[in-house]
């Protein structure tokens, strides 16, 4: 009693802080890791050697016998027919010319094959086993039971990736084993990333690290012969205009048959930069000058021009076009001659609105040792970069920059 009150009046002071201890995590199951219990077991590593896919199992509760079935909580699969082959202790190659019962404390090599059965011994509490199979393709991280029991098994944590490079095989004829090698480093690891880029049409894989990625880079020359050349991702710029430009285009071709005709005016303009909108059309014709069917078709065509501008070729955001006049013919138009209308007049006129490029500018945070904050902030200013934030984080500061895109991954290569 002395000590809670000498705490609350502490605590009413403000002298004095309580710390409460506990757990933030609900619906917790205690197991109490009797070999009598539902099966659970955790995936914690795979491995893909000569012979397939290797899931390593450990249990923590139950025994896997002959026969059984076991359930993957986390897809709801059922993993049938398993066999057991003997490994030795080193885990390094399967002795298949020794078929004996596998004793406790020995390491075990489960196969999904449905043709040859052994017997062997049941899986006893706290051991390792080792599955292996064409059918046993499990995730790391995942839960397995007897399908008595949905418990789920606390993962580990897997932070996002802090680096990232294109990646490519030399030669065309490698594509499929450079595929089944980024397939197989991410089911291996879950910090290790593969993406492609929509515009680029470039592979990008993500890391840890530089190092993380250059170990993967040589493992795919090592053990899948396929030479890839590596680069930094290219930088996804975008193109826009400063000024309004004002136009009269006229689009005819006569091939002998029926012509193509179409008269567009038009001007362009930018819109507010970090609109919602990146492309605007409006139609401020008035009357039947071009026929309100057309109008679609010369939306369509200047939304493709605008794909790819003439400056860099990358796409054009934060445009407005506006249709104020045009032309028709009762032959010769069509939807096909105004979209190729619009297509060339915004090519023509594209310059005279003075366009300008646009990069990406990234918001990075640095912590780096107090004694190198000046080295890094001369290195952040040298590439263009404002720092906008600089905090004290134990012996650490951290540094807020927004830097351009474009040299950010020489920046974080070079520390």
């Amino acid at each position: 009693m002395d000590l809670e009150e000498a705490i609350r009046r502490a605590t009413i002071a403000k002298k004095f802080v309580p710390v409460f201890m506990g757990s933030a995590f609900k619906n917790k199951v205690m197991l109490p890791g009797t070999p009598d219990g539902p099966l659970v077991a955790l995936a914690f590593k795979l491995e893909e050697g000569r012979f397939g896919q290797l899931t390593y199992l450990r249990i923590y509760e139950g025994v896997i016998r002959k026969g059984d079935f076991i359930i993957n909580v986390n897809t709801g699969k059922m993993v049938k027919e398993i066999i057991i082959w003997k490994l030795d202790n080193a885990v390094q190659k399967v002795h298949f010319d020794v078929w004996k019962s596998i004793g406790e404390g020995s390491l075990a090599l489960y196969v999904c094959i449905l043709t040859r059965w052994r017997i062997f011994k049941s899986r006893m509490l706290g051991k390792l086993l080792l599955f292996l199979g064409w059918t046993v393709l499990q995730p790391s991280g995942d839960t397995f039971t007897d399908g008595s029991v949905r418990y789920t098994m606390t993962s580990m944590n897997v932070p996002e990736p802090v680096m990232s490079l294109a990646v490519s095989p030399v030669s065309k004829d490698s594509g499929g084993q450079f595929s089944k090698a980024l397939n197989r480093f991410q089911r291996e690891d879950p910090t290790f990333r593969v993406g492609l880029d929509p515009e680029s049409g470039q592979t990008i894989i993500s890391g840890m690290g530089e190092l993380h990625l250059d170990i993967y880079v040589e493992r795919i020359r090592r053990e899948y012969k396929v030479d890839a050349t590596v680069g930094k991702p290219r930088v996804n710029f975008r193109e826009t205009v400063t000024q309004r430009a004002q136009f009269d285009y006229l689009h005819k071709k006569q091939t002998g048959g029926q012509g193509q005709y179409g008269r567009v005016c038009v001007y362009i303009e930018p819109l507010p930069t970090g609109s919602s909108e990146k492309f605007d059309f409006e139609n401020m014709i008035v009357g039947q000058a071009i026929p309100s069917s057309f109008v679609p078709a010369i939306e369509n065509g200047f939304k493709e021009a605008a794909n790819s501008g003439s400056l860099i070729g990358h796409p054009v955001e934060y445009l407005l076009v506006v249709l104020t006049d045009g032309a028709s013919h009762a032959v010769d138009s069509s939807e096909l001659a105004f979209k190729l209308a619009a297509i060339y007049a915004f090519r023509q006129c594209y310059s005279a609105a003075r366009p300008v490029t646009l990069e990406p500018i990234m918001l990075v945070d640095l912590k780096v040792p107090t004694e190198f904050q000046g080295s890094v902030a001369g290195d952040i200013n040298k590439r263009k970069g404002v720092i906008v934030g600089n905090d004290q984080d134990g012996d650490d500061s951290v540094i807020t920059a927004h830097v351009y895109h474009h040299p950010l991954f020489i920046f974080l290569a070079s520390y």
